[in-house]
């Protein structure tokens, strides 16, 4: 009887060396290719089918990439990339793939020539500090409280986005949230937690204009009775608990026994004056609205609209968090320990209102909220969810910018910029390591062409004016304009970018592209059914039967 042979994975059958490589690198490039069209403002959006069957309409890279299902190991690692991006600076996120594209496309000439990948990565590496340490001189130092400039720089990075032809509009909303939840950590550092502190509350009707930063937290919720509790209170006096307003009933099935009719009115009667001293407990402290994360039953309610007072429940712990800190209230566990202190009355007002179909509590006019709700109206609920994406983006650039104060050329300016002192260094680099360099320096012009090319505009004459422009170091500050594809200035065309988004594109660009060209061997680990025998030493022999023979891969003879 033959061995059996471990069968691999029809795509990924074992090859090493430069077969693997190229594979890698063609991978990657068609990724780059799925999204290069989508990078500045007169980019074009993708209009994608999810799982579920419905649509998504965007030009946000990250968004792309999350929907597509590729079979290429090297392609996933590239679109974990964007996702990486998307997490540590919130934009940027197709620059990255474009670049790493491209880093990888320039050395597939090397691979052939049989340079080591080791080379390369070193070359790459070097590069990558030379491209940081130019970021570091034509960086541009701005005052966070200069709103004008504030503005101008949120602007520029949506204005490659969908709702670039609303710039003002999501700019402004993006710079009042992220001032709200900015919280100063002392020795000139300030933390912004857009995920926690910012909700963004879709309600497609009305017009995308009438979306606010609401200086509070708004909830689909309504109040517990709609009858009989005030749905609007002025200067309310907010309790957030975090606990059942009920009688707790047993965690497994209780029996209890009855012996008299008396005992079962004892045993109502108990639960009536859990539920009342529990209530009680809440109203010596007087609150006009009580919320809570868990239920509250019938008779807690009655107490509630009895004493006046509204009552929420079932909110989300997030919500819950957010009110806490916009309205200054403590969410307490138990109602016995309730102090004063733990009362919200930051809050200016509570308001029910009907928007649509659906009801929503607003507690906003906050005297100094640390959380905050984005009311988002559009025409659709497509429409919504890009605004959405794109709010996002630039409400990542406004933190970026509030933690990392430091400006960047856009269009492309500040690429060509790179590129040129890369080149004019790899005249002094000696040995194997220098056309690598040379080849890394070229990569960075890839951002520029792109956005060229999507202008529609001679790709060839204007990325020689460019390169032109930059190689005698005249001025660092020349790029494209993406609406138009004309070579400007991009300090007077206002085009900016954020420090930090540039240096982490670079950074995980490079070191991406060094990982996937260190790669020799792609083994797939995914087994077929084992044949009998073919593992470990069996602990017993094992007689074979008709069947199992049919099943095992065998050599043929």
């Amino acid at each position: 009887m033959h061995a059996p042979v471990l069968v691999l994975k029809d795509s990924l059958k074992r090859e090493s060396g430069s077969k693997v490589q190229h594979a890698n690198i063609q991978a990657s490039k068609a990724v780059a290719d799925i999204i290069r069209t989508t990078l500045g403002p007169r980019s074009m959006l993708k209009m994608l089918l999810d799982a579920g069957g419905g649509i998504v309409v965007t030009n946000d890279g990250n968004c792309i990439l999350r929907e597509l299902d590729l079979a290429h190991p090297a392609a996933k690692s590239m679109i974990e990339l964007s996702r990486t991006q998307d997490e540590e600076v919130g934009d940027g996120t197709t620059s990255v793939i474009v670049l790493a594209g491209e880093m990888l496309h320039v050395a597939e000439a090397f691979i052939d020539k049989n340079y080591h990948p080791t080379v390369i990565c070193r070359a790459y590496n070097k590069a990558l500090e030379d491209a940081v340490a130019v970021l570091d001189k034509i960086a541009m130092p701005i005052d966070v409280n200069d709103r004008a400039t504030m503005l101008g720089l949120v602007k520029s990075c949506i204005g490659t986005k969908f709702t670039g032809q609303f710039g003002d509009l999501i700019a402004d909303l993006a710079i009042d949230s992220t001032t709200i939840v900015g919280v100063d950590l002392g020795q000139g550092l300030r933390e912004v937690d857009i995920k926690k502190y910012i909700k963004v509350e879709k309600v497609p009707g009305g017009q995308l204009e009438d979306s606010k930063v609401l200086k509070g937290v708004m909830i689909n919720k309504d109040v517990v009775s709609p009858g009989k509790m005030r749905r609007k209170i002025l200067n309310p006096r907010i309790i957030l608990l975090d606990c059942p307003l009920e009688y707790k009933k047993g965690e497994n099935q209780t029996n209890a026994e009855l012996v008299k009719e008396e005992d079962w009115e004892v045993l109502l009667k108990m639960e009536e004056e859990y539920i009342e001293n529990l209530c009680m407990q809440i109203l010596k402290f007087k609150p006009d609205l009580v919320i809570t994360e868990k239920g509250l039953s019938d008779l807690a309610c009655h107490y509630f609209s009895k004493a006046g007072v509204s009552a929420i429940r079932r909110l989300r712990k997030t919500d819950n968090n957010r009110i806490a800190k916009a309205c200054g209230a403590v969410v307490v566990n138990r109602p016995e320990e309730l102090q004063e202190s733990d009362v919200g009355t930051g809050a200016g007002l509570f308001e029910i209102k009907k928007i649509g179909d659906e009801f929503f509590a607003f507690i906003v006019d906050c005297k100094e909220p640390k959380a905050c709700t984005v009311l988002l109206r559009g025409a659709s609920k497509d429409l919504l969810n890009e605004v959405e994406r794109n709010l996002q983006d630039a409400m990542s650039v406004a933190r970026n910018i509030l933690k990392n104060p430091k400006l960047l050329p856009g269009g492309g300016a500040t690429e060509l910029t790179v590129s040129a002192t890369l080149k004019q260094k790899s005249s002094s680099i000696e040995g194997i390591e220098k056309w690598p360099y040379e080849a890394a320096a070229v990569a960075f012009e890839a951002i520029p062409r792109t956005l060229a090319q999507n202008c529609g505009v001679n790709v060839i004459r204007t990325m020689t004016a460019l390169q032109g422009k930059h190689a005698n170091g005249e001025n660092a500050w020349v790029g494209i304009d993406g609406n138009t594809g004309a070579i400007a200035d991009m300090k007077e065309q206002k085009i900016w970018d954020s420090y930090s988004v540039k240096a982490q594109t670079f950074k995980t660009a490079i070191e991406a592209a060094c990982m996937l060209l260190r790669i020799d061997d792609i083994v797939s680990g995914i087994k077929k059914k084992q044949a009998p025998g073919a593992g470990p030493t069996p602990s017993k022999p094992k007689i074979e039967e008709e069947g199992d023979a049919d099943n095992e891969q065998m050599i043929p003879e």
